[in-house]
Parts: C-alpha cells; sequence; structure tokens
C-alpha cells in the first residue's frame, strides 16, 4: 500500500486517536515495529547509497575508535532532565 492510498484511510490524527485507544502493551508493540521498519529502512538506504565510501584511510587512532560506543536502552529525554536538574539545582 502506497503512502497515498494509505492516506486516504485514516488522517494523523484519526490514526493517532485511535493508537492512543490501543493498550500500553500493544502501543509498545507498535512503536517497536515502527522504529524497526525505520531501522531497516534506514539501514537499507545507507547500504544502497553509492555516495558513502568504506572508511578507509583513516588515522590508525580513529579506526580504534569505530565501534566503541554502544548505544543502550538510553531515554535522552530523561538524561536531559537529569542534566538540568544537576546544573540548575
Amino acid at each position: 500500500m502506497t503512502q497515498q492510498e494509505f492516506s486516504k484511510l485514516l488522517t494523523l490524527p484519526e490514526l493517532q486517536k485511535q493508537v492512543l485507544q490501543l493498550s500500553i502493551k500493544e502501543r509498545w508493540h507498535l512503536v517497536q515495529s515502527v522504529l524497526a521498519s525505520i531501522q531497516q529502512e534506514t539501514l537499507s538506504s545507507i547500504t544502497d547509497s553509492p555516495t558513502l565510501e568504506p572508511l578507509t584511510d583513516l588515522d590508525p587512532w580513529t579506526e580504534s575508535l569505530i565501534g566503541v560506543i554502544q548505544l543502550g536502552e538510553e531515554n535522552p529525554t530523561e538524561n536531559y532532565v537529569d542534566y538540568l536538574e544537576e546544573k540548575y539545582c
């Protein structure tokens, strides 16, 4: 189904209203599904992109940094609130 066909079915506000009627468990499942879809599309667009070049000819020190940062189950909003509380309280 194309985006145009889908938009004929529901507007974004209508979709949001229906989603909010789901249980928390169902909404989490929906969020995870949508996130996985976005990640897959992003990954495929990156790997299909001819403009990206492999990371070659990097300084050895720079190469050693690749993969060092591991993104975990962090909540950026919560982290930012914590930061602001520490800074201003």
